[in-house]
């Protein structure tokens, strides 16, 4: 069963896990241990490059495993409990989250903090879309559209009602982005990589006050929602939760239009595309976000949008440098990241267009 799903491989060695000691704490603990009973068989999801996802396959059932890497500790991207908590909350307010299973924090299972969730079945997208789903350009346009009202409707829950309204900081969080992702790229940067002084300087000195504070998702891209089989441009199912949190939507927005590529970008940036979104019929990032602070009753130009692309395509850089830290120095041997320190050079290109001489 497990081979059959897209995007699922052998396990690296380097992220294996005693299958034994996790089945046996899963039967003891799961709300509904039904069909749990033998010791499932493990694949390996390829995608993401964070906390670890695995496919648990049962006899009669499958799980979603989610841990953390090797050796780090339950803090930010990495809080396994955080993660399932905030799930937990929010499937009591937006029908597109899988079921929580259980979460451990003991370390002596496996070595770290994990969480089972149901598998939600559907169409996950990758760098393009599986070879036996195709969307004609209306069906494209479509997905935009409902792709977008899913955001919304996430961006519209009440913090309150949903029991998660301790899960930001309050107001602020643009400054507190800015000064965060900077600091992040100061630490992680390697000696082939640019300094992104100039881009940082910039985005300190012209930063917007927040839109407003709203739970959002941080990581909002089509490789990230479940797409229903029978119908691939309707939205069942939202995954990663782990960079969740209270904030202001525009920069949700920032970040998920980093990864959107449109079909006419330069070849530079074709070379990042990670998601379908240069399919004919696709929005483009402009329409994207007309659309969408349309539906939201933003007041939005082109000129006040350019911070917010900078942003977004900063803490892309940003994030690959951070795992790039990680190959660089002998943390990680998994070669895909390798490729990365020349990303981070390429975004900091598309960065000077972006903020030209300003």
């Amino acid at each position: 069963m497990a081979a059959q799903v897209a995007g699922a491989r052998e396990v690296r060695t380097e992220d294996a896990f005693d299958v034994e000691a996790a089945a046996g704490w899963l039967r003891e603990h799961a709300a509904d241990p039904t069909g749990l009973e033998a010791v499932p068989t493990v694949k390996q999801f390829s995608g993401g490059a964070s906390n670890l996802t695995y496919l648990l396959s049962y006899p009669t059932r499958e799980l979603i495993l989610r841990r953390a890497p090797a050796g780090t500790k339950a803090r930010g991207a990495h809080d396994m409990g955080r993660e399932f908590r905030i799930q937990s909350k929010l499937s009591a307010v937006l029908p597109y989250i899988a079921p929580m299973i259980a979460f451990c924090d003991d370390d002596s299972v496996i070595g770290s903090d994990f969480y089972a969730m149901g598998k939600i079945d559907g169409v996950i997208a990758g760098t393009d879309l599986p070879p036996d789903v195709s969307l004609s350009a209306e069906q494209a346009r479509d997905l935009c559209l409902n792709f977008i009202d899913v955001l919304v409707e996430l961006h519209s829950v009440d913090p309150e009602k949903a029991g998660l309204a301790d899960l930001g900081k309050g107001m602020g969080y643009v400054r507190r982005q800015v000064d965060g992702w900077s600091a992040r790229f100061r630490n992680a940067r390697t000696d082939d990589v640019p300094d992104y002084e100039r881009v940082m300087t910039w985005l300190a000195d012209n930063q917007p006050d927040d839109i407003a504070n709203c739970v959002i998702h941080n990581d909002f891209k089509l490789d990230n929602v479940v797409l229903s089989a029978e119908d691939p441009t309707r939205v069942i199912g939202i995954l990663d939760w782990e960079m969740a949190t209270l904030g202001d939507p525009l920069m949700d927005v920032a970040g998920s239009m980093a990864y959107w590529v449109e079909a006419d970008d330069d070849e530079m940036t074709q070379q990042m595309r990670r998601v379908p979104t240069n399919l004919p019929g696709m929005l483009t990032r402009a329409e994207f976000v007309e659309r969408y602070c349309e539906r939201m009753g933003f007041d939005m130009t082109p000129e006040k949008w350019r911070w917010y692309e900078a942003f977004g395509q900063f803490r892309l850089a940003v994030i690959a440098q951070q795992i790039y830290y990680r190959y660089y120095h002998g943390q990680t041997t998994n070669e895909r990241f390798g490729a990365l320190g020349f990303a981070v050079g390429m975004v900091e290109s598309r960065l000077n267009e972006i903020i030209g001489t300003a």
